[in-house]
Formats: C-alpha cells, sequence, structure tokens
C-alpha cells in the first residue's frame, strides 16, 4: 500500500513538472522562431522560475545568453513584465539565447541580498548544463533588476562569466541623498540586505551599492536613464559614470525624454535596442 502510494505521488509530481514547463514555439518575425520553454525551475522555492527562449535553428556556444531581470522595488514585479520587450529583442538577436527571469522576492523578514544576486548565480549555473557548455551572459534588467545585474557583476562574479551588463534605469549608489526620496526608501535601508552578508566596516547601503565595486575588471556596461524620473535620479547615472571614468571601464551612457517606465515606450525602446547592439558588436571585436 506505501509502495502504491509513493508512486501515486510521484506521478502526480511529474505531471505537475511536465504541465509547468510547456515547450511551444514562437515566431518573432520572418524567418525568425525561438522555442520557448515556460516556468523552468532552476531552483526549488516557488518563485525560482524562468522562461528560456532557444533559437529554433540551435544553440552555438559561440552565441551570447541574454538573462533578463524584471523590476519592482525588489519585493514586486514579475518576468511577465519584460515579456514583450525580450520579444523585440529576439527580433533584433535572432540567434542569442534568451532568460526571462523571476527571483526571490525580498519582505522585511527575508532580505533581497544576497538571495537575489545567488538566484542569477544559479540561473547561470542551470543554463551552464541545460546548454551544455559555458556561454558568455549579458545581464539585463531594469530598476531593481539593473541594480541586481550590476551588483552582481562588479561584485558577485568571481568566475566573470558576465560578459557585459545592460542597465536600464538602475540605482547606482543606495546612499546618495537623492535616491532617498523614494517612497520605499525605508525598506531599501532596513531591510534589502541580510546583515550577514555585509562586509565588515562598511554600511548595509554603501555594500548594495554597485558603484561601491566598481574596478577596473567590472563588466562593460551601457546604461539607459530618462531626464525626468521621480523614482532614480540622474545623480545615480553621474555616479555611476564617475566611477567607470576613474577605473577605466568600457561604457556606454544614454539619456532618454520620459520617466522611469518610459525607456520601454517607442521610439526609447527601439533606441536602446540598436544602441546595445552596437555596444556588443564593439566588444565582440575586441
Amino acid at each position: 500500500m506505501r509502495n502504491s502510494l509513493v508512486i501515486f505521488f510521484k506521478c502526480l509530481l511529474m505531471i505537475f513538472f511536465i504541465s509547468g514547463c510547456k515547450v511551444k514555439k514562437v515566431t518573432v518575425g520572418e524567418g525568425i522562431s525561438f522555442e520557448k520553454e515556460e516556468n523552468l525551475r532552476y531552483g526549488t522555492d516557488p518563485e525560482q522560475i524562468m522562461d528560456l527562449y532557444t533559437p529554433h535553428q540551435g544553440f552555438s556556444n559561440k552565441k551570447n545568453v541574454f538573462i533578463m531581470i524584471h523590476g519592482g522595488g525588489w519585493r514586486g514585479g514579475d518576468k511577465s513584465n519584460l515579456t514583450f520587450f525580450t520579444l523585440s529583442m529576439m527580433q533584433r538577436f535572432p540567434d542569442q539565447v534568451f532568460a526571462n527571469i523571476n527571483y526571490r522576492l525580498a519582505s522585511s523578514t527575508s532580505p533581497g541580498i544576497p538571495n537575489q544576486t545567488d538566484d542569477i548565480a544559479s540561473v547561470i549555473q542551470y543554463l551552464d548544463k541545460k546548454l551544455n557548455g559555458r556561454p558568455q551572459f549579458i545581464l539585463l534588467g531594469n530598476s531593481a533588476g539593473a541594480h541586481l545585474s550590476m551588483l552582481y557583476a562588479y561584485h558577485f562574479d568571481h568566475q566573470k562569466r558576465i560578459k557585459a551588463v545592460v542597465n536600464i534605469v538602475g540605482p547606482t549608489d543606495l546612499s546618495d541623498p537623492g535616491f532617498e526620496k523614494y517612497d520605499d526608501y525605508s525598506f531599501v535601508k532596513n531591510y534589502l540586505v541580510s546583515p550577514k552578508a555585509v562586509v565588515p566596516g562598511i554600511s548595509k547601503t554603501l555594500f548594495a551599492s554597485p558603484i561601491t565595486w566598481v574596478d577596473s575588471t567590472s563588466a562593460p556596461t551601457l546604461s539607459y536613464y530618462g531626464n525626468t524620473d521621480r523614482v532614480i535620479p540622474l545623480s545615480q547615472m553621474r555616479s555611476l559614470d564617475s566611477a567607470f571614468i576613474q577605473s577605466k571601464v568600457n561604457h556606454e551612457t544614454y539619456e532618454f525624454n520620459g520617466g522611469h517606465m518610459d525607456w520601454e515606450k517607442a521610439p526609447n525602446n527601439q533606441f536602446l535596442i540598436e544602441k546595445t547592439a552596437r555596444f556588443l558588436k564593439h566588444l565582440d571585436k575586441k
């Protein structure tokens, strides 16, 4: 009887797994198609899932993998927020792989850092195995997702797997007085970072600030900021540029007309995609 129950529950788990990981063909343009695997689990937590898009003609280890990281103030948002932009990127990069991920959301009892940067590491490890190689990764995030992209690339990427970062309206200095006007700043200051993760002699906000970790080995970065953004002031952009210049990091920075979410509206979105393509092309020539 007990063995029968074990087999029954294993079957239920298998059915759940299969139904949760649907595979289908996605066409994004004439002659451009991808195989999409929905809600792939890269960890044991229910929030650790991704949508993976692989070029229909197959994947070469010489190609890049874009990891798309949504915003939402570290404790909100969903990968679906970046689905449309991911599809737009796939049109411009038809031979690349795209992983649009969810990560463990932060709360007052579950800090985002290091959980969320650990999730990026887990995604990379998962994709290494699934793609059967060691591809290069490009982290592309908006808002909190851009912050996590930069923080991971500049501080947690010990094996230097990140080829480049595309930073869209990302916080760069959490101790900036201009950023303290952010509506949820008390959460950022008190709960975003686990005290156990902080290096001795540094505050939690400085530890979680990407500019703290910029040095000459930092990943090349393209940044995009709105000139009327009331969430992320342009002082964040200037601080990051200053750190890049001081450490001689390969970078490009652009401003768009609009506020925090206007980057994904036309013509700003297409401008960003074209600048990203040119930036990565220059990296490939080096």
